[in-house]
């Protein structure tokens, strides 16, 4: 039995909007993902999703206001509101979310990354 490294863990991969499952509990994947640039407008009709920053800074753009957050910070996108996150520079975060869920929702988008990819 080992602890979960997070800096271990997010030194295995590179890419960018492509969350890597870390954890399970019950229902619920933790997963991690560096972003940088910006991400599309999505929402996720069934479920809330909490984005906890590890590293750096990053915004969520609602149609009503943004939200900024820094490390240490954190924020639950309730379902179904509409939210587009970015980074200007590359922000390292920890999503909490039930599994199955894709990253850009009900959007068709080619930032779409597999799902339930495990480092």
């Amino acid at each position: 039995m080992e602890g979960i490294n997070l800096a271990q863990k997010l030194s295995k991969f590179s890419d960018h909007w492509s969350p890597k499952v870390i954890a399970e509990m019950n229902d619920y994947q933790f997963k991690l993902a560096k972003l940088e640039g910006e991400f599309v407008w999505h929402n996720h009709p069934d479920t809330d999703e909490v984005f906890i920053v590890l590293e750096g800074s990053m915004k969520i753009e609602l149609e009503d206001g943004v939200v900024e957050l820094n490390a240490g910070e954190m924020y639950v996108v309730p379902k179904g509101v509409m939210h587009k996150p970015s980074a200007e520079k590359e922000c390292k975060i920890m999503l909490v979310e039930p599994q199955g869920v894709v990253n850009t929702g009900e959007a068709d988008s080619e930032l779409t990354a597999e799902n339930d990819v495990w480092i």
